[in-house]
């Protein structure tokens, strides 16, 4: 009996301490949920870009199997520079696409400028095989103007399209 009676409190002490670490952690849940990064205004803020779109997709990565998603932050093209990155990515994109990506991995396209993104994303799915991308998820971050341009580029790859407006 007095084992039993150990074994019950132990149990209880666990159980309690089990309790208050849930507790500490929806609480630091809300402070994080408070600290989100704001949509920047400049199309040019690079850093403040990647913070906005990176929490989008953290909160989307929901059905992804693969270790971390494959995000593309397609620049607003305002400059040389940026219209030169845009045609890397686009480059990038479109290997990726050639070569193919495994069921389970999640591919997310987000930038300052829905347009942009969207061109790319159209541009780099054209000559994707019927099917070849079933059970990947592909997250378009943009603006609802785009989104059925965008839906329908993918729709004959078979891939899981996830769209969250900006």
């Amino acid at each position: 009996m007095r084992k039993f009676a150990l074994i019950a409190a132990i149990a209880l002490t666990a159980s309690l301490g089990l309790s208050a670490c849930n507790k500490q952690d929806d609480q630091q849940d809300a402070q994080q949920q408070v600290q989100q990064a704001p949509k920047p205004t400049d199309p040019s803020d690079s850093k403040g870009w990647n913070s906005y779109l990176g929490q989008i997709v953290q909160k989307n990565m929901q059905g992804m199997t693969a270790n971390q998603p494959y995000a593309y932050m397609v620049t607003a093209g305002t400059t040389d520079d940026a219209k030169a990155q845009n045609d890397r990515q686009l480059q990038s994109v479109q290997d990726t696409v050639a070569r193919g990506v495994l069921p389970g991995n999640l591919l997310a396209f987000g930038g300052p400028v829905s347009a942009t993104t969207a061109d790319l994303v159209v541009a780099a799915f054209k000559d994707a095989k019927p099917g070849s991308f079933k059970d990947v998820i592909i997250l378009f971050i943009g603006d609802k103007a785009d989104e059925q341009r965008v839906t329908d580029a993918l729709k004959p790859t078979g891939a899981t399209v996830r769209f969250v407006a900006m």
